[in-house]
């Protein structure tokens, strides 16, 4: 009887945590569709606007008096003495691996720097990301734990700005930013992405062939002035979009796996206890029979 007993205290329990998992699957699934919208929007404007950029950079080098105008966020830096990591992690848990696969890139990346050539500055978003590099006793220039699963473009603004102002002063000479990148709903990678200077930007090669002709008005480098630091900003900005909407998918994959073995367990603990009753049964069926028969 006692271990009947024991089986439905753990059946119930059981039974509470995938009613717990359930939950924090579909609170995970509707915060994923509005992450995923935001995303999806910055995207295009993300894309179009680095296209541009490359664009107005290869035309300018071809245009007759355009020499020597350019942006310093374009041009790399001779050395690279100062460099900057910014590690986007989640403020919670409960999201599988998608933590420690940002952290494990992060720590690749730190590892190739050579100490003696270059002071790396690390920068930490996200309550997970700095607990792990305490816990590593890693030392932190800066940390955020502001940008939840919603971070504004104001907040990511005060962040480029101060970046940007760093390298235009020449304190700043690399932007690295280690993040998960949204591709689709079946696939998230963790990777390490150059942002500074922009002319390392992914694609900004591609974009610059397409020679499209502009014409400049006030002039190229008013124009330059404003379009170079909005590039930045929309694609720093955009790694944070793409960092939310997969910790959310990662957090969804995870309470679904987590429901479905609960689901499995309440099986298993239900044949447990229907073999236990079955015994228990049985053994009180022998008791009254043999009862039964001392006294004839």
């Amino acid at each position: 009887m006692a271990k009947a007993r024991a089986i439905v205290k753990r059946l119930k329990a059981v039974r509470n945590i995938r009613k717990i998992t359930r939950t924090m699957e579909l609170v995970a699934t509707a915060r994923f569709k509005k992450a995923m919208d935001r995303a999806t929007e910055a995207s295009a404007y993300t894309r179009k606007i680095s296209e541009i950029v490359a664009d107005l950079s290869a035309t300018l080098a071809n245009v007759t008096g355009a020499t020597g105008i350019t942006h310093p966020l374009l041009v790399p830096h001779p050395t690279e003495a100062h460099a900057t990591l910014l590690v986007l992690t989640s403020n919670r848990g409960l999201c599988g691996g998608y933590n420690a696969g940002v952290l494990r890139v992060a720590q690749h990346r730190m590892r190739q720097v050579d100490p003696e050539t270059t002071k790396l500055r690390l920068e930490v978003s996200g309550k997970r990301g700095i607990n792990f590099f305490r816990f590593q006793k890693q030392p932190m220039d800066a940390s955020y734990t502001k940008f939840e699963d919603k971070p504004t473009f104001e907040d990511v603004e005060q962040l480029a700005n101060g970046l940007i102002e760093a390298y235009v002063a020449g304190k700043l000479d690399r932007l690295d930013v280690a993040y998960t990148k949204f591709e689709s709903m079946s696939r998230q990678r963790a990777i390490v992405e150059t942002l500074l200077p922009i002319g390392t930007l992914a694609g900004a090669e591609e974009a610059g062939k397409s020679q499209v002709e502009y014409e400049f008005l006030p002039s190229p480098q008013e124009i330059l002035e404003e379009i170079v630091p909005a590039s930045f900003k929309a694609r720093l900005f955009k790694c944070f979009l793409d960092a939310a909407v997969s910790e959310q998918i990662a957090r969804m994959v995870a309470m679904k796996s987590a429901t479905e073995n609960a689901g499995e367990m309440i099986s298993t603990l239900k044949a447990s206890y229907n073999r236990a009753r079955q015994s228990q049964i049985t053994s009180e069926l022998s008791e009254i029979i043999g009862g039964a028969a001392a006294l004839e």
